[in-house]
């Protein structure tokens, strides 16, 4: 290879890198242009940023310094104490004086053995127990007969009546031997026919046949509120009066007992009685439902029967009966006598369910008690046994049986009655509380 040959090799060589070199150079170049351009974004970024955050502080500061200016113009009040919450009681409903009473009655009916219950259903003479021939005076063998017969009540007649001091006596001794508050009883009408005391201690009052004469029911209040203070001195709290029948045939049996024979009048005069009586204390007990002064006939005597339609019943006797519910009698007595436009039969009325419970308790309203006439009385005896009769008027709805003829076939018969089934103590609690809603109803405020 010449000399010419390598010389242009060599300036081929050189040439390559020179411009290698420029690349280089040209690469470094625009690195360092970005480089720079970089660098300058990111001073110009903080730059910004670092303003911004300066800007924000001095935001922060003004409007620091906004808030302390406009505090200080604001006059200082004190923060209100949040109140404690208002704790409200329950509100405490106060029972009221019925309420009690129930409750009161319901207790006591609850601590009652089987055999007391069905022994306060029966108001007796005070022989029935005692096995005396006149009961005058109460002692040991009066609290004996009471401890083992609790009955309901106790109805007195003329035979037991000495002295105003020897009944007082007698009655409060009773009263106090008794296990269970006593119904003390008698047939106090006034006049001379029916007067147990006012015969012989007295107070003597009219007749109701007098006292209707009069034409004033005041005069009918008067006597009942006599007749009443009087019992209540004695010891008694129940008078199996007044008298609501009309007399109202020719020769009726009531005539003289009863108060008239027109309805409306009457009823003033028998709701002016309740009113005189029970404003004394002593229980009333109207008589002798449905009315029995349509008859001339006596149930003492043998069976009776009134041939009154139902529509004069209701228009007539039964307004009377109304007049005294009304007014607030405490008890109604039912008769014996058969009332068949009522009942649809010839049955005493003590046992006709229609009658005691269907038109007296639910279409009259009568919530008191019903007591039968005495079961003694021939109307009752000659048909029916002691206990036979007693279970058949429980069991029409009446609440006190009043003088068995036989005390202790009646107790013991109504009493099996119940533990077998035909009679449901249910029924017999019923009775007790209407009884002990009267007997209790001072007892609670």
């Amino acid at each position: 290879m010449d000399n010419r040959e390598q010389q242009e090799r060599r300036e081929a060589r050189r040439k390559r890198r020179l411009k290698n070199q420029v690349i280089v150079y040209i690469v470094f170049l625009i690195l360092l242009l970005v480089l720079g351009t970089g660098i300058g974004y990111g001073v110009f970024a903080l730059t910004k940023s670092r303003e911004a955050a300066e800007e924000k502080e001095q935001d922060r500061q003004e409007l620091i310094e906004e808030m302390l200016v406009t505090e200080e113009s604001i006059p200082s009040v004190e923060p209100t104490p949040t109140p404690e919450p208002e704790v409200t009681e329950p509100e405490v409903v106060e029972p009221t004086r019925e309420e009690k009473l129930e409750a009161y009655v319901d207790e006591r009916i609850a601590q009652m053995p089987l055999e007391d219950k069905v022994a306060g259903l029966f108001v007796v003479a005070p022989e029935a127990i005692t096995g005396v021939s006149a009961c005058v005076r109460a002692g040991d063998s009066t609290k004996g007969a009471l401890e083992a017969n609790p009955v309901g009540g106790l109805v007195y007649f003329s035979k037991n009546i000495q002295s105003k001091e020897q009944l007082t006596e007698m009655l409060s001794n009773t009263a106090q031997y008794a296990r269970y508050p006593l119904f003390m009883a008698v047939d106090e009408e006034g006049g001379s026919a029916v007067s147990r005391i006012g015969s012989s201690i007295g107070p003597k009052v009219d007749s109701a046949g007098d006292i209707g004469a009069t034409g004033d029911p005041q005069n009918a209040y008067q006597a009942g509120a006599a007749i009443g203070s009087a019992m209540w001195e004695l010891g008694f709290n129940v008078d199996f009066a007044p008298v609501a029948d009309l007399a109202n045939v020719e020769g009726s049996i009531m005539q003289g007992r009863s108060y008239g024979s027109d309805a409306s009048a009457v009823s003033g005069f028998v709701t002016s009685m309740v009113n005189g009586l029970q404003e004394q204390k002593v229980s009333a007990c109207l008589k002798h439902f449905p009315g029995i002064g349509s008859t001339t006939e006596d149930t003492h005597d043998g069976m009776v029967s009134s041939d009154r339609t139902r529509e004069q019943f209701l228009a007539e006797e039964l307004a009377v009966f109304q007049a005294g519910i009304d007014a607030g009698a405490d008890f109604v007595m039912v008769s014996h006598m058969g009332a068949p436009a009522l009942t649809g039969n010839n049955d005493p009325a003590i046992f006709s369910r229609e009658l005691v419970t269907n038109i007296l308790r639910e279409q009259m309203g009568f919530q008191g008690v019903v007591i039968t006439d005495a079961l003694d009385m021939s109307a009752i005896s000659a048909y029916y046994a002691a206990d036979e009769a007693s279970i058949m008027a429980v069991l029409a709805g009446c609440d006190m049986l009043l003088m068995p003829e036989d005390y202790e076939k009646a107790y013991t018969g109504v009493l099996e009655a119940v533990r077998n089934g035909n009679i449901d103590e249910e029924r017999i609690n019923d009775s007790l509380r209407r009884i002990y809603r009267i007997k209790y109803a001072d007892m609670v405020e």
